[in-house]
């Protein structure tokens, strides 16, 4: 079996009662919990407190439109001792590990709203391959790193600094984001600690960097996530009726290929084929729109089976109004993915108007949601598992 456990106490020093703050019109624990709850591989999620008032916040998950999310949810006491200040997460862990049966845990934690059960559906699959005994959350950042010598010189770490690569040339280095760590009971146990053994890590979007801690880093979250649909009152996955996208920059990488006897070429993604398989099984109508008129991108959509295709478009704002009429379906209900200035209009009109990781700056702006995938590497299916995620 199984289990999330997220420990949230109420004695926050810097942001008091923090964990069930409102942040984007819900309490602070509200967004992991939700994410835990909707997690394919987790069985119960467990919220560890020392709190009446946390108790009490926590239950109200179970009532409303929004119960039924819920019902993996169980509220548990934890002792004074586990939830002081100089306690560690280890032995609130390991405090629970000697209360509760479980093979597998999952420690989330609630300062980290931008989790979502997609990243732990794929923290899962990397737990459950070959060779992994724990997996941790990170990020990949793309920064210059330097040390400095008892002398007081510095010298760059993760480069050289003759050669100062560009960012698209550059690897980064990952970084732990604190969102959640997995690993079995008997190595909790065994090693009294959260990650041990062959550890391997899950890679989240880049903003899901922050943590909240201070002040300020509640104001930064709380707009990334307005930025990314983290908005009360608005379910911008769940309501979703038709799926469009551009193509060159979201199914493709935008690049364009010609052999030798000047065919064109273009390389798709075919997990993004999954993803639209997806959305037809449950009744989604999915398209392309796109300004260019190729045979290529006709054989790509009748290979997919795509509901439709509108090529050759200089106007996708009007295109999709016209289809929305077609079937009956409002602007609200539809899900548009674009890469460049011709898709800004139709993004910020659109439900859920989403970007690829690269897309042009002034589109990512605008957009909804901004997948950690760059174009041609699953930017379709990332915003498939989304929607797909709050059914």
């Amino acid at each position: 079996m199984n289990v999330a456990f997220i420990p949230v106490r109420g004695g926050s020093k810097s942001i008091p009662l923090k964990n069930i703050k409102p942040i984007c019109g819900k309490p602070l624990v509200y967004w992991t919990v939700k994410a835990a709850c909707q997690c394919k591989y987790i069985d119960v999620v467990y919220i560890a407190t020392d709190s009446d008032k946390i108790k009490e916040t926590v239950g109200t998950f179970k009532c409303g439109d929004d119960a039924g999310i819920f019902s993996k949810a169980q509220v548990i006491g934890r002792s004074a001792e586990s939830a002081s200040d100089t306690a560690s997460t280890e032995f609130a862990m390991l405090e629970f590990a000697a209360n509760y049966e479980f093979d597998n845990i999952v420690l989330v934690q609630a300062t980290s709203p931008m989790l979502t059960a997609a990243d732990l559906d794929g923290g899962f699959e990397l737990f459950n391959t070959e060779g992994t005994d724990s997996v941790l959350s990170v990020v990949r950042q793309y920064r210059f790193l330097w040390n400095k010598d008892e002398k007081g010189n510095v010298s760059p770490s993760n480069y050289d600094v003759f050669r100062r690569p560009r960012r698209q040339e550059f690897d980064g280095y990952l970084m732990e984001n604190g969102a959640f760590y997995i690993s079995s009971k008997a190595d909790l146990i065994k090693y009294h600690n959260r990650v041990s053994g062959n550890i391997r890590a899950y890679e989240m979007r880049e903003d899901s960097a922050f943590e909240i801690d201070e002040p300020s880093d509640w104001i930064i979250i709380e707009a990334l996530m307005k930025k990314n649909g983290f908005v009360e009152g608005k379910k911008p996955f769940s309501e979703i009726k038709m799926f469009l996208t551009d193509c060159d920059g979201c199914l493709t990488d935008g690049g364009m290929y010609y052999s030798e006897q000047g065919d064109e070429l273009k390389k798709f993604n075919t997990r993004d084929g999954m993803g639209f398989a997806l959305l037809r099984a449950k009744g989604i109508i999915t398209g392309i729109i796109t300004s260019e008129s190729v045979d290529l991108n006709r054989r790509r959509a009748e290979k997919l089976k795509l509901d439709v295709l509108e090529d050759g478009c200089k106007d996708k704002l009007a295109a999709v109004k016209k289809l929305c009429e077609k079937y009956g379906i409002e602007l609200k209900n539809v899900a548009y993915i674009g890469d460049d200035v011709n898709d800004m209009e139709t993004i910020k009109a659109s439900g859920l108007g989403c970007a690829p990781a690269d897309a042009v700056p002034r589109v990512k702006a605008v957009a909804d949601f901004v997948t950690k995938a760059k174009g041609g590497e699953g930017v379709i299916r990332e915003v498939v598992d989304s929607i797909l995620a709050q059914f």
